[in-house]
């Protein structure tokens, strides 16, 4: 019986002290109530659907500009009608400069964004190893033990892959002599980098004052960064390097977001730090030997690249990060050899433009931001 009455009143039937809403009721009357919806956390690459929205913009808008860019530089003061046999012959030999640009922004890109992760510093750039004072001291070197004839001489895909050979092999050298071992430590490795690009600047800047004018002149020339400075016969071997290297940092890009962490959580997570730590800076140091033996030595270029590409990305996820800097690495490079050839008729020297707007571009983020 009294589970009948219980019943009665669940489901709002009048009770034993009278009826339904009359006095003395005590029935209990079911109302509809409004539930708070679950929260939602997200674990993905972004935190909500407007941040992936917003990334999908960027990148669109990227592209898009991007496009624009190649365009401008294969048409602008083309003097054929576009679509015509002559547009397209003369844009033929403006496309070698457009793929050096490519190769050169996505060998920056990639190795900046993944040195910053490895060394988890957002200042440094991969050129405080001394690949950049090691360019110079060997075209410095060229220059004065076999002259402007030589050097000329020389010139050639064997000359390339050199250069290339040694730049990898010094960092390689390197990295396995500081970080192997029980005493293993970054800090040290990247100071003793600083001290080696310091001391080979120094023999640089000795043979340099030992040349005549006319032989300075002609080294004065590849110690900018310059598109003119590469070689159409140096793509087929710089495309390949500069894809396997990449191929290399995208597939570790799960990694990387481990090691973004910190060595001791990135170790507690089961990631070998050492030997991530290792694969990764050898991975980079193909690409900046590449990309600094093709044109010549881009400093600020990489870390304006990576600096925008981390105000622009709106994640931390390497497989996102990655597209995005290499689109902002070709749109700025693009743009700047636009701007100095078809603007200034500088002839590619993008070095000079970089360092101004990038330089102006850093201290803009950095005051909007308050941090890096």
């Amino acid at each position: 019986m009294a589970d009948t009455q219980t019943e009665a009143v669940g489901r709002g039937r009048p009770g034993p002290a009278g009826g339904v809403g009359g006095p003395g009721s005590d029935m209990v009357v079911d109302t509809p109530t409004r539930e708070t919806p679950p929260v939602r956390t997200h674990t993905g690459a972004f935190a909500t659907r407007a941040a992936r929205r917003r990334y999908l913009v960027v990148v669109v808008g990227l592209a898009v500009a991007a496009v624009a860019a190649s365009f401008g530089l294969l048409a602008w003061a083309n003097p054929m009608p576009v679509g015509s046999r002559g547009f397209w012959k003369i844009a033929q030999r403006r496309l070698a400069s457009l793929v050096v640009i490519a190769v050169v922004a996505f060998s920056q890109a990639l190795a900046t964004v993944a040195f910053q992760t490895i060394t988890n510093n957002r200042i440094i750039t991969p050129s405080i190893m001394g690949f950049e004072s090691l360019y110079r001291a060997v075209q410095t070197s060229a220059v004065y033990f076999l002259g402007v004839a030589g050097v000329v001489a020389l010139q050639g895909v064997p000359q390339f892959l050199i250069q290339v050979a040694v730049m990898v092999a010094l960092a390689v050298a390197l990295y396995g002599t500081l970080l192997s071992g029980r005493h293993a430590n970054l800090q040290v490795m990247l100071l003793i980098g600083i001290v080696i690009g310091a001391g080979l600047g120094s023999v640089a800047t000795f043979m340099q004052r030992m040349l005549s004018p006319s032989e300075f002149d002609v080294l004065s020339a590849r110690m900018f960064g310059n598109i003119s400075n590469a070689e159409a016969s140096y793509l087929p071997v710089a495309v390949p390097l500069c894809l396997a290297a990449g191929l290399g940092l995208w597939v570790r890009s799960q990694r990387l977001n481990v090691m973004a962490l910190g060595a001791s959580a990135a170790t507690g997570l089961g990631l070998n730090h050492r030997r991530e730590t290792m694969l990764g800076l050898t991975l980079v140091s193909v690409l900046i030997a590449v990309s600094t033996a093709l044109v010549g030595p881009m400093t600020f270029f990489g870390f304006l690249v990576a600096t925008l590409t981390y105000s622009l990305a709106g994640t931390h996820d390497h497989r996102r990060i990655f597209p995005v800097a290499v689109l902002t690495g070709f749109v700025v490079l693009a743009g700047a050899y636009f701007v100095m050839r078809y603007v200034f008729y500088a002839q590619g020297m993008v070095s000079v433009i970089i360092e101004l707007v990038g330089g102006t571009t850093f201290l803009i983020v950095l005051l909007r931001k308050g941090r890096l």
